[in-house]
């Protein structure tokens, strides 16, 4: 027998399974020696009063243990070998997923990635951060896996309305992630384990019969009228078939292709500002409310910022506790920065983004020009570049000193790879960030007394939150509004922020694009959303 126990209990008592039993029992009113096992199914930390809290939903068995209860369904891909075809352009979390999702709908994925595989990368990375070597089709945005792939495997995302988040988290769990992801509300898997987790979708496309092609650059589409059929890369090979365009945020090339070939794209609001990055243990004691920090039983801490000064949002983004700032420039001539965490979230340092809305209408230059927001970031990316020597250290100033319009004559101990310059962050970010973020800094602070230090760090500078652009699509077949057999997705076609709304998107692309090749079929019938 089982039962479901909801608690709300001390740190201690979360993490020691012996104190939780005890708990459970009395909870359910029986004795401790007849629990015989329990499984932790949701869990989240409450720390919005002095004392944290952690509340519990826990699967208890009573008596004796009915392993089949706690076994996670997994899905069984099938071998699609002769099934017809489809080309997905992008190896990102919107482009493996929507491979996967094409293979339980019986449907073959032609995965096309202009990086290298997820092993290949790391060498590429190390040259980044050690030379300042920027490979423009394999770094921390290009390659399998996309930019997620070593920028942290953050799993938290409010796109619960939008498709199957559990879906998404049990196709990552039955890909090696650890089974934590499936339990906490803000899951995370690390950059040290993601990578073996993509490499596992990778090995289950190719064993269904579909194909993976590193080294893939599409240079153009194949169309016939304003059917797009197929693709042609740099080296000429031409792969034939409807199309998913998941390139990520960072395809500027593709960007400027399809505004050339005369494909709609449209501007899109942004998000710009830079990393702040603290020591990981002041975070813990402002979050944890204690001098002590975060003590033996809770993790790294958290925090989430948002204010709006002048009628324009700025926030934390994609925050990274116990993690590293790294350099995310996609090609020679760029400077921007983005943020990760190891599994253990075991570093010295808390970072996240902090960031300003940007829409159109904010920004100069022709109204007419759907590019625009993309060289708005380029110009800002040029010119830390700039600012930092024409290498890849990184422009930096302490977060007092930031609101106060001074230079810091030191820097402290940082995680950023590369190093960092000291600069007047203040004059180098467009004036209205610069001023937003003064003033939001001095909110932020006044909510959470201490935040606001000279202990804190402005690394710059952060432009990539988000697509420039909205390659637009019919909100019924997921098509181009012009261009049948073109699927714009995820997070480059700007319809996800992240890696989950993206692997979501890319679940409902390919049931759009199975459902254009077997019209008659229900697709929901074949493919439940588990």
């Amino acid at each position: 027998m089982t039962e479901t126990v909801d608690l709300r209990t001390t740190p201690k008592v979360a993490a020691t399974p012996e104190l939780l039993k005890k708990e459970c029992a009395a909870k359910l009113g029986i004795a401790p020696s007849r629990v015989a096992h329990l499984r932790i199914r949701r869990r989240s930390i409450d720390a919005r009063q002095r004392h944290v809290m952690v509340n519990l939903s826990v699967i208890v068995h009573v008596d004796s243990y009915d392993a089949a209860a706690d076994t996670v369904e997994t899905i069984a891909y099938p071998d699609i070998s002769a099934a017809p075809q489809a080309i997905i352009v992008g190896a990102g979390p919107a482009g493996l997923f929507a491979a996967l999702e094409l293979i339980e709908l019986n449907v073959r994925p032609i995965v096309l990635e202009r990086g290298k595989d997820v092993d290949s990368r790391r060498r590429d990375m190390v040259a980044i951060n050690r030379e300042g070597t920027v490979d423009p089709d394999s770094n921390y945005c290009f390659g399998e896996g996309g930019a997620g792939a070593y920028s942290d495997g953050k799993l938290y995302t409010r796109s619960k309305k939008r498709g199957p988040v559990e879906k998404v988290l049990r196709i990552f769990h039955q890909h090696g992630a650890q089974a934590d992801i499936l339990v906490d509300a803000h899951p995370h898997i690390g950059t040290d384990r993601l990578p073996a987790v993509i490499k596992a979708i990778r090995q289950t496309i190719e064993a269904s019969g579909g194909e993976v092609h590193f080294g893939s650059r599409v240079e153009s589409l194949i169309t016939e009228g304003s059917e797009v059929t197929g693709v042609k890369c740099a080296d000429g090979t031409e792969y034939h078939g409807p199309v998913i365009l998941a390139t990520g945020h960072s395809a500027r090339d593709v960007y400027r292709y399809l505004v050339d070939s005369g494909i709609t794209v449209q501007p899109k609001g942004i998000a710009v500002g830079v990393r702040l990055e603290h020591p990981q243990a002041l975070i813990d004691r402002l979050q944890y409310h204690s001098p002590e920090g975060r003590g033996k039983y809770l993790p790294a801490a958290e925090y989430s910022m948002l204010t709006r000064v002048d009628d324009r949002a700025v926030y934390s983004f994609c925050m990274c506790p116990g993690g590293y700032i790294i350099p995310a420039a996609s090609a020679p001539g760029q400077l921007v920065v983005n943020g990760m965490s190891p599994a253990n979230r075991g570093t010295q340092w808390a970072n996240s983004g902090m960031v300003v809305e940007i829409l159109p209408e904010d920004v100069p230059g022709d109204p007419d020009d759907p590019l625009r927001m993309m060289h708005y970031q380029e110009e800002i990316e040029h010119t830390f570049f700039e600012a930092a020597g024409r290498t890849q250290q990184a422009p930096a100033q302490r977060m007092l000193d930031f609101t106060q319009g001074r230079q810091s004559d030191t820097l402290p101990r940082s995680s950023y790879p590369p190093g960092l310059i000291s600069a007047r962050m203040d004059r180098l970010l467009p004036s209205p960030i610069a001023c937003r973020l003064s003033e939001a800094f001095k909110v932020f602070d006044s909510k959470q007394r201490g935040f606001l230090t000279n202990e804190a760090v402005l690394i710059g500078d952060e432009t990539r939150t988000s697509s420039p652009v909205r390659i637009p699509r019919d909100p019924d077949t997921l098509t181009h509004i012009t261009h049948s057999g073109l699927y714009p997705c995820g997070e480059g076609a700007g319809y996800a922020g992240g890696i989950v709304s993206a692997a979501i998107d890319g679940i409902m692309t390919a049931r759009a694009l199975a459902a254009k090749i077997y019209p008659t079929a229900n697709i929901q019938g074949i493919n439940p959303l588990h």
